[in-house]
């Protein structure tokens, strides 16, 4: 095969070429590090606004959380008079944010300085500064998130007033189930009506914390509510009913009453109840009958009260350890009837006419059966019959048995669970200045 002979010109023209190949393919490599390292930092920085911007959110809910346990913890110790000021450090300390100047920083003011409770003594403003070190975003120059969040507790004094708020029927507890354990049970042909204050279930049983069987019924007299922490299990929805007052049975079913549904899932009052439990005392008081055996003065009673034949009561405190068993006709103005036995029963064929003190420490207080006392609290009387004033058993079970009185209870009625049963109508008229006030313990509210 003949062998190729390069011209000299086309040598020139070869390097020439290469030469150029060369320059080209440096000038390539210079570029391609600059797209390098620009592709880099853009992945850095990318990388610090994931990492560092999810670390810093997580960082301020943390900080967030902190101050809001700070607010309380400082309300809290407010109340006692205590340093709060050194309580909402410390409680900032357990939650990851010891103040030390540099990286947090945690203020109390009391009033706040800002917001719309400036100014206000009973608000506690919590300002917490937590600085984040960053990881990623330091090497573009970012060492530090700064997240400054803020908390306000509100401190309730103590005050005298209506017990739970005024609610004129009242079952204290937190739990209960279906069966034996019933929080508040309508049944029978009884119905329950109320006039002032409403009607609170404080059960937390999702399905059956209030229970309406039969023909037993409900009947609202005004506006007041009908409130339930847990569910209700409802036979017949059509029997629990607002109605004006004052309705007779034809008016009522001619349309002067319509179904309600009560209001379910509310927050719970706390167990023990937040007041001050009263405290009647007898002292060394004995009571005695008089010589003609219908009269009965106040003071200690051992045995079963009240003695037969014994149909009026002076006014004072009685302080009950046998059972209290009414079945003739039973009277007193200004008395309050401690319970220390294990039942109380109301005859429906008595009438009795009971009202409670009207002035001192125990004004509107009836009866009371001690936190801690569980007895059974069956209630009755005939139609003329007429209760005023507080009944108070925040552990024993209260059963409305009926009287068809259209006087009823100008009461407060609370237990620790509620029956209503019987053939007749239970009226609970609600007036708080017939009912007894209570010390309110003092509590701390958050609000933000």
């Amino acid at each position: 095969m003949p062998t190729k002979i390069i011209k000299p010109q086309n040598l020139r023209r070869l390097s020439w070429l290469n030469e150029r190949f060369i320059a080209c393919s440096r000038s390539e490599r210079g570029q391609s590090i600059v797209l390098v390292a620009m592709a880099f930092f853009a992945l850095l920085a990318i990388a610090a606004l994931v990492i560092d911007g999810g670390m810093a959110l997580a960082h301020r809910r943390q900080a967030q959380n902190a101050a809001d346990a700070a607010a309380l913890a400082a309300g809290v110790t407010y109340i006692k008079g205590g340093d709060y000021r050194l309580a909402a450090l410390e409680q900032a300390r357990q939650n990851g944010f010891e103040t030390d100047g540099l990286l947090n920083d945690l203020q109390v003011y009391n009033p706040p300085i800002s917001g719309p409770y400036a100014g206000q003594r009973h608000y506690l403003q919590v300002v917490l500064t937590a600085r984040y070190r960053t990881l990623l975003a330091s090497t573009v120059g970012i060492r530090h998130v700064t997240n400054t969040v803020e908390a306000i507790s509100r401190v309730v004094p103590p005050s005298w007033g209506e017990m739970l708020d005024g609610f004129a029927v009242v079952s204290l507890a937190p739990h209960s189930n279906c069966q034996q354990h019933r929080a508040f049970w309508v049944h029978g042909e009884a119905t329950l009506e109320v006039q002032g204050g409403g009607i609170w279930v404080n059960s937390d049983h999702p399905t059956c914390a209030f229970i309406q069987q039969g023909n037993g019924s409900i009947a609202i007299q005004d506006d007041s509510p009908f409130i339930i922490v847990g569910g209700a299990l409802i036979q017949k929805p059509y029997l629990i009913k607002r109605q004006a007052p004052g309705l007779g049975y034809m008016q009522r079913a001619q349309g002067g009453s319509f179904p309600i549904r009560p209001i379910v899932g509310a927050s719970p009052l706390p167990y023990p109840p937040p007041f001050v439990m009263p405290r009647p005392s007898c002292g060394t008081q004995i009571a005695r009958v008089s010589e003609d055996g219908t009269t009965m003065s106040p003071g200690h009673w051992g045995e079963n009260f009240p003695p037969p034949g014994v149909t009026k009561l002076k006014p004072g405190v009685y302080c009950i350890d046998g059972d209290i068993t009414v079945e003739q006709d039973l009277e007193g103005t200004g008395v309050v009837l401690v319970i220390g036995g294990d039942t109380v029963r109301f005859s429906g064929s008595a009438k009795i006419d009971l009202a409670a003190p009207g002035g001192g420490p125990l004004a509107g207080l009836l009866m009371h059966a001690p936190l801690g006392h569980t007895a059974r609290i069956i209630l009755n009387g005939n139609a003329e019959s007429r209760f005023r004033g507080a009944i108070l058993a925040p552990t024993s079970l209260i059963r409305l048995a009926g009287s068809d009185s259209a006087y009823g209870y100008h009461s407060q009625i609370i237990g620790l669970r509620i029956e209503v049963t019987g053939m007749s109508n239970i009226v609970v008229k609600y007036k708080d200045e017939q009912n007894y006030d209570a010390m309110i313990y003092p509590s701390v509210e958050f609000i933000r």
